[in-house]
C-alpha cells in the first residue's frame, strides 16, 4: 500500500482577536490594548456592533463587540457592571472607539476588564464599523473554508488508504497522526475494538491502551466523541473517541472525526468487521509485547483492558502460522470468528489476536501450572485446526512455545512466531514444540545469503543429481534412515522394503556422497542438509 499524499499546508482554521486587530479596517483605528493582552489568542466567532446598556443579553459568546461607549453608563458602578456582564457572556473582546462623546475610557471600565481577564481595546481614530464587520466576517468564512479543506484532506487520505487495501486500523492511525492524540473505536456495548496512537508517539507518552483504561470513564475536557452510524439496537453501531492527552483538539479535529466516522460506518457494514477489528487490536498488543515495544510491567493491565484475565499460573504462547491463511469460503473475519468459537470450548483463558501483514494468529493462554502444557496444547491445537477446517483453510501450522510469565512472555511469543515460519513445509502434525524447531529456525536465518544453498549442494549434491533421473530416488531412504537414528529394521519397515534392499541403497548413497551415513559427523551434516534443503527448495 503506497503512502497517500500529505495534507497541504494551509492557514490556521480560527480567527483570533490578535488576527482581527491586524486587519486593515481596525489597524486604521490605531488600536491600543488596555487589558487582556495575554488573551488575544481567543477565537472570534462573530462581530457585533451596538450601544445598548444591556447589550450583553443579546450576545451568545465569542463576539468581537464594537461600540462608541454610549451604553457604558455614567457612573463607575454601571460601567463595572457593563464589563462584568460582557465577561460573563464570554465575548472575545470589547473594542471601544474614542471620540468627542468619549475622549478616554473611564478607569472603572479598564479596571473591571483587567479584573475579569477580558481583552479591552480602544481605537484612537474613528473607523466605519461596517468595514470592520465585513473584513472580519470574510476572514471567518475563509477560516471555515480552510478548516473544511484540512478535514477533507484527512478524509481523502483515509479513503485512499481503504482503496489501497487498508481497513479500519489504517484509518484510525491516520486520524491519530492528524490529531496528535490517541484515537479509540468502541462497540455499541462499550467494548474496545481498536486503539491507535500518533506515530511517532510523543516522548514519554503512555500506550493508547493505558490511556483508555485510565481516562475512558472520566469527563476529560475537550474530548471528541462521534457516533459511527449503522444498524444497532437502540443506538449507533460504534463510537469514535479522540482524547486530548498530548495536544488540545481544535474544531478541525472534530470535523475530521465526523468524516472519519462516516468512512468507518461503511467499513463496519461488512459482516463481522467489529470482531475482526478487535482481533487485530489484540494482535497488535501481542506483537508489541513480542517485539519489546511494551514494558512487561504494564502488560497485565493492558491485557485486562482487552478482556484477558489469566490466573496466577504460567502463560502459554501459541502461534497459528501462515499456511492457515484465509480459506476458499471466507476471509480473515470468518477465520477469526471460527477459531474464536472453537477456542471458547477449550476451558482456559485465551487472548487471541490476528496479524494480517504476517499472516499469523498469535495467542496467549493461561495455565494452572507448567505440567498442564501438553494437555492444553493438544486442546488449543485441535481448536485452531477445527476453526481452520470450518472455513476450508489449508492444514495450519500450530507452534506451541515454552511456558512463561509476563516478563518472558514477549520473548516466548517471538520465538514461537519465528518457529512457525521455519516450520512451513514440514510434515503435518497437530502441533510443533517451538523448542524442537530451533535447528530449522537457525537454518531459516541462513537463507538470505547463499550460505545455506551452498551447504546443501556441497553435502547432498551428488545425491540430488542422481535423484533427478533415477527410477528409485535415494533421498527418501536417507531421510527415513536418519530419522530412525540409523536403526535399519525400523527404516526398512517404514519404507516397505526388505533388509537387503535397504543395505544396497545405503551402499549406493555412501558411494555417491563419498561418506558413511553411520559416522556421527556425517550423520549430523546430512541431517542438517536435509532440513536445509526444504528451506531452499
Amino acid at each position: 500500500m503506497h503512502a497517500p499524499p500529505p495534507i497541504p499546508a494551509i492557514p490556521p482554521s480560527t480567527v483570533t482577536v490578535a488576527r482581527a486587530l491586524e486587519l486593515p479596517a481596525l489597524r486604521r483605528g490605531l488600536p491600543e490594548v488596555l487589558a487582556g493582552a495575554d488573551r488575544l489568542d481567543r477565537p472570534v466567532r462573530w462581530v457585533h456592533a451596538g450601544e445598548a446598556p444591556h447589550i450583553a443579553a443579546l450576545l451568545k459568546g465569542g463576539e468581537l463587540l464594537l461600540t462608541t461607549g454610549l451604553g457604558l453608563g455614567a457612573r463607575p458602578a454601571e460601567q463595572r457592571a457593563f464589563v462584568r456582564a460582557l465577561a460573563e457572556r464570554d465575548i472575545a473582546a470589547l473594542v471601544v472607539e474614542l471620540g468627542t462623546r468619549l475622549p478616554a475610557l473611564p478607569a472603572a471600565v479598564v479596571d473591571a476588564a483587567r479584573a475579569a481577564g477580558l481583552p479591552l481595546v480602544q481605537l484612537h481614530r474613528e473607523v466605519p464599523f461596517v468595514a470592520v464587520t465585513e473584513e472580519v466576517h470574510t476572514e471567518l468564512v475563509n477560516a471555515h473554508y480552510a478548516l473544511l479543506r484540512r478535514a477533507d484532506g484527512v478524509h481523502r487520505r483515509c479513503t485512499e488508504a481503504l482503496l489501497d487495501g487498508g481497513g479500519a486500523p489504517e484509518v484510525l492511525r491516520l486520524l491519530a497522526d492528524f490529531t496528535a492524540n490517541p484515537v479509540f473505536l468502541e462497540a455499541a456495548d462499550g467494548r474496545l475494538l481498536y486503539a491507535a496512537g500518533p506515530d511517532p508517539a510523543p516522548p514519554g507518552a503512555a500506550e493508547p491502551l493505558q490511556v483508555w483504561d485510565g481516562l475512558r470513564r472520566t469527563d476529560l475536557a475537550g474530548r471528541v466523541t462521534v457516533d459511527v452510524p449503522g444498524q444497532a439496537p437502540g443506538g449507533p453501531r460504534a463510537r469514535l473517541t479522540v482524547l486530548p492527552v498530548h495536544a488540545p483538539l481544535a474544531p478541525v479535529h472534530r470535523a475530521a472525526a465526523d468524516r472519519t466516522a462516516g468512512l468507518l460506518a461503511v467499513v463496519l457494514l461488512q459482516a463481522r468487521q467489529e470482531e475482526e477489528l478487535a482481533a487485530r487490536g489484540r494482535g497488535d498488543f501481542l506483537t508489541d509485547l513480542a517485539e519489546g515495544r511494551l514494558d512487561p510491567a504494564d502488560a497485565p493491565a493492558l491485557a485486562r483492558v482487552l478482556g484477558f484475565r489469566p490466573g496466577p499460573g504460567p502463560l502459554l504462547p501459541v502461534v497459528l502460522g501462515a499456511p492457515a491463511g484465509p480459506g476458499r469460503d471466507a476471509g480473515p473475519a470468518a477465520l477469526t470468528h471460527a477459531v474464536q468459537e472453537e477456542l471458547a470450548a477449550v476451558g482456559v483463558p485465551v487472548l487471541l489476536g490476528v496479524r494480517l501483514p504476517e499472516g499469523r494468529i498469535p495467542l496467549l493462554a493461561g495455565l494452572r501450572d507448567a505440567a498442564d502444557r501438553p494437555a492444553v496444547a493438544d486442546r488449543l491445537a485441535a481448536a485452531l485446526r477445527a476453526g481452520a477446517r470450518r472455513v476450508r483453510s489449508r492444514p495450519p501450522v500450530v507452534v506451541v512455545g515454552s511456558p512463561a510469565d509476563w516478563t518472558t512472555a514477549g520473548g516466548a511469543l517471538r520465538h514461537a512466531a519465528e518457529a512457525a515460519t521455519a516450520a512451513a513445509g514440514l510434515p503435518d502434525r497437530p502441533w510443533y514444540d517451538a523448542r524442537a524447531l530451533d535447528v530449522d529456525l537457525l537454518l531459516s536465518r541462513l537463507r538470505a545469503p547463499d550460505d545455506l544453498a551452498s551447504f546443501v549442494d556441497r553435502v547432498l549434491g551428488p545425491l540430488l543429481t542422481h535423484d533427478t533421473t533415477a527410477r528409485t530416488p535415494l533421498l527418501p531412504t536417507l531421510d527415513t534412515y536418519l530419522r530412525h537414528a540409523g536403526r535399519k529394521a525400523e527404516t526398512a519397515r517404514e519404507l516397505h522394503v526388505n533388509r537387503q534392499t535397504l543395505y544396497d541403497r545405503l551402499a549406493r548413497i555412501a558411494s555417491l556422497l563419498g561418506t558413511d551415513p553411520d559416522e556421527p559427523e556425517a550423520r549430523l551434516a546430512l541431517g542438517v542438509a536435509l532440513r536445509g534443503r526444504r528451506l531452499v527448495g
